[in-house]
């Protein structure tokens, strides 16, 4: 299979010289130095990588970037706006749900992800959504503070 030589990030049609099989995540950190996704566990497991593909939630560490070519990707650095911040980042600094800052991105996209397809989601859901990011500090009572508080604001759905 040949190269990927383009991907669609944050809005913008971006070059690269890519081998179809490489991981996203190296992609986007090495290539094109958005390095706000964090290499975690590399399983897919914790969370710390992921992105948006086309508004799904996705780990950029076992997605391979052949798989996505074609796609819209959106990484932290896409998320905010114009106007500032996008609810959801403001949202975790007014709830403090911000600790060490590694598992901080992944949240931020789970629950932008979340918050597009479902405005107003229950606890449950939300809880749901996020199963699988880990914060090693152990946040998540504010995390999801975070969450309720930018779906209570409302204007989520980019």
């Amino acid at each position: 299979m040949a190269n990927v030589r383009e991907l669609r990030v944050n809005g913008k049609r971006l070059a690269v010289d890519a081998a179809p099989d490489r991981s996203l995540l190296s992609v986007l950190r090495d290539d094109l130095e958005l390095t706000g996704a964090h290499y975690g566990c590399g399983e897919g497991q914790c969370g710390a990588c992921t992105v948006l593909v086309d508004g799904a939630a996705v780990r950029s560490c076992v997605t391979s970037v052949g798989a996505v070519a074609a796609r819209q990707i959106l990484t932290v650095e896409g998320l905010e706006r114009e106007s500032g911040l996008h609810p959801i980042q403001q949202a975790f600094l007014d709830a403090g749900a911000l600790q060490c800052g590694y598992c901080t991105s992944g949240m931020l996209m789970s629950a932008a992800a979340l918050l597009k397809k479902t405005p107003r989601p229950t606890r449950k859901e939300i809880i749901r959504a996020m199963n699988g990011n880990i914060c090693r500090c152990g946040a998540y009572p504010r995390i999801l503070d975070a969450i309720s508080r930018a779906a209570a604001a409302g204007e989520t759905r980019r």
